[in-house]
Parts: C-alpha cells; structure tokens; sequence
C-alpha cells in the first residue's frame, strides 16, 4: 500500500515506486483514492504552495488548522512532523524523514490539520506543500525548532531561521499545565 501510517495519528507518509529508463523517471505522487481510503476521509486540497530555501535553512515548527500534503520534487530536507495536539495520546512525540531527489525519497508525508511540521534543507530545495484550506496567517502558532521535548536530532545546532521561527515558543510555555510537564 502506497499510504502508510507512522506511530502519529494523521500522519502518513505517501510512497509510490519509481519507474526509471534511459529517458530518466515517471512516477505517481498520490492517489486522491488511496489517500481518502488511509484517511476515512476524502482529502481536500484547496490551495498549492511553492517554497525555495538555501542549503542551511530550517523552516518550523509550524502548526496549522488545515490538511497538508508535502513534497520535495528538487533538493533534499529532512521533514519532522510533531504532535502538539494536547488531547493525543502521542503529545509532544515526532517522526522524521528525508524527502527529495538525493536519497531517492520521492515520497510525499501526509499532514493532519493540528500536526506541527518543520524541515531542514542540505541543499538548495524547492518545498511544495497542497494545504486544504486558504492561508490566514491569524489561524496558525508555531513551537520552536529546538524544543527539548521534542529532541529532534537535526543535523546543526545553527541552522538559518527567519525571525518568527527563531522566536517560536517551547510546547512547555504553550501548554504549561499539560501531564508530561508537572
């Protein structure tokens, strides 16, 4: 099966094989079908994004009120998705990958509105992310990309940060009186 769960409820990562000759590659990116089947749910995509980052850039944690279906066609990131979903049996846990053309991962990760989501890029990468509802930035908060109850083993410890992602909370401020903190 192309769709595959992770241990985070909602969380998917999306993995088609790659078809390759002397002409280069095809492949499938996802399946409406087989995503709607993983999730219960029929996904809705209703706006694309198209971001380009320097080798060195981090982007995230950041936590929206939308579906989010992401790809690395060009470059290579390692993508980490948190729960910071105070009600998930799985709060304050993620999952990482690497996406993009160098290791091979032509695989898309599928997230779940609630989920906090970040990457890194080793190289010059072009970041695609197909969200299931219209950006307002008003409906979005973000954690920081070091927070130590995540303890995200990322590959430097002074990545390129835009301001806002430098200024992020830990998920400790944001929800001091959640169990795992007392």
């Amino acid at each position: 099966m192309p769709v595959l769960p992770t241990s985070i409820a909602g969380l998917f990562l999306v993995r088609w094989p790659l078809r390759e000759d002397s002409r280069g590659f095809f492949k499938h990116s996802y399946q409406a079908g087989e995503l709607a089947e993983a999730l219960g749910r029929a996904p809705v995509l209703a706006q694309g994004n198209h971001s380009r980052s320097r080798a060195g850039v981090l982007r995230g944690f950041h936590t929206e009120p939308w579906d989010k279906l992401v790809y690395v066609p060009r470059g290579t990131a390692m993508f980490v998705s948190a729960d910071v979903r105070p009600e998930s049996p799985t709060f304050g846990q993620s999952e990482s990958f690497m996406l993009g053309d160098a290791p091979g991962e032509y695989a898309r990760v599928f997230v779940s509105r609630g989920l906090s989501n970040a990457f890194y890029c080793f190289s010059e990468t072009d970041y695609l992310n197909d969200v299931s509802a219209p950006f307002d930035p008003a409906n979005r908060f973000g954690v920081a990309w070091n927070d130590p109850t995540l303890a995200v083993d990322w590959p430097t410890r002074t990545p390129i940060l835009s301001e806002t992602d430098a200024a992020q909370p830990f998920l400790s401020a944001l929800f001091p009186d959640h169990p795992i903190f007392r």
